[in-house]
């Protein structure tokens, strides 16, 4: 049986009613060229095993920025992975440069035979097309997100939450700004509303990981590294980390060794998550918050943080006459579609009371194709 979150974000893109099941079944995508089959093959790749909201939620991004959309959700995929598929930190500042070396190439139009960097090529091309030259993906973003990850690259806890939100804002609120730019949309209203939400998208992920990073899989029989070299590397991988932030822990009495021995009855554990699953909460209602403001024809609260940061630059594209902060957000609004994910995961922890290592956690979650759906109509989620 076809997943239902393909099947629904099929239908959407090709304007079929999202309850003729057959009728969406019956209409392939024919694959005519090499860019179109790397495209199918990312588009499997997000759908089936890595990253299914995001393939899920394609449905809402503008059919022009679709294949940047899933170019910038394959670079997010491979740099995520790289700290969960090397054996020691060395190897993995080795992944990490090739990656760097990879986007530099790619904004020099003559990317090496990677698939994903092709399609970051293709994507940084095409938006010179599409906006005459005006618009451009942000080098630095895409350097910011390889660096934050190499950061926590052997899996050590955040040393405060306001550390883990840096991180959320440095990979997924980046990550967000990046798409924007691909419909293009140069908006301080925009970046600042996908900030907060990109906060909580990236502490949720780091939750949602937590028991995966606790107690890893046995390690690859096929791999010429040894776990047993007695490295901080080594030792972290092959006994698993608790990645909360420390300070949390610090004031719920988390320990890591109880953590690891006594898993979802370690004391104060569950104490711990709700602390951190509320601060991402928090960015959701702040984010809910200002769009209904900006619905309502006021300011949205408060000042964007990260606004003086060189990368916001709200000058770059021409805009029409009368182009309001309404108008903005809504052409906007699928990039925000995250929130919803976020949310309806969020939802799932409380009703579980808070018990990090439930599976139903990591379970994929067949409301979101909906949910999705009656929050874009609504443009809130």
């Amino acid at each position: 049986m076809a997943d239902p979150s393909c099947v629904f974000s099929y239908g959407l893109q090709h304007a079929c009613p999202f309850w003729d099941i057959e009728g969406i079944l019956r209409k392939p995508t024919p694959v005519t060229s090499p860019l179109a089959l790397h495209l199918e093959v990312t588009k499997q790749a997000l759908c089936r095993k890595f990253d299914a909201p995001s393939h899920t939620l394609l449905a809402f991004i503008p059919p022009s920025a679709q294949p940047a959309y899933l170019a910038l959700r394959a670079f997010n995929i491979e740099t995520s992975r790289v700290a969960d598929s090397v054996s020691n930190s060395t190897v993995g500042s080795m992944r990490f440069q090739f990656w760097r070396d990879n986007v530099n190439r790619a904004f020099e139009g003559s990317p090496p035979k990677q698939p994903v960097t092709v399609l970051l090529a293709q994507a940084l091309q095409d938006l010179g097309t599409r906006s005459g030259g005006m618009a451009r993906f942000s080098k630095n973003w895409f350097m910011r997100i390889i660096a934050e990850r190499e950061k926590y690259i052997n899996n050590a806890p955040y040393p405060t939450i306001e550390a883990l939100e840096k991180y959320a804002e440095n990979t997924y609120s980046t990550l967000l700004y990046l798409t924007l730019q691909a419909l293009p949309m140069s908006s301080v209203t925009a970046d600042h509303i996908a900030s907060h939400i990109g906060k909580a998208a990236g502490i949720t992920v780091v939750l949602r990981g937590l028991p995966l990073v606790a107690f890893p899989p046995p390690p690859n029989h096929h791999s010429n590294s040894s776990p047993l070299g007695g490295t901080l590397d080594s030792q972290r991988r092959s006994q698993g980390s608790v990645t909360l932030p420390l300070d949390v822990m610090a004031r719920n009495g988390v320990k890591d060794e109880e953590v690891l021995r006594k898993g979802a009855e370690a004391e104060g554990l569950r104490d711990a998550v709700f602390e951190v699953a509320t601060r991402a909460s928090d960015h959701l209602i702040t984010a809910r918050q200002m769009l209904k403001n900006v619905y309502a024809g006021e300011d949205v609260g408060h000042d964007f943080e990260h606004g003086a940061e060189e990368e916001h630059q709200y000058d770059a594209l021409p805009k029409s006459k009368g182009t309001e902060q309404r108008e903005e957000v809504e052409r906007s609004f699928g990039v925000f579609m995250p929130a919803v994910a976020t949310e309806l995961w969020l939802n799932k922890l409380q009703k579980l009371d808070f018990d990090i290592f439930r599976d139903e956690l990591r379970r994929r979650e067949w409301k979101l194709p909906w949910k999705a759906y009656f929050a874009y109509r609504r443009r809130m989620f």
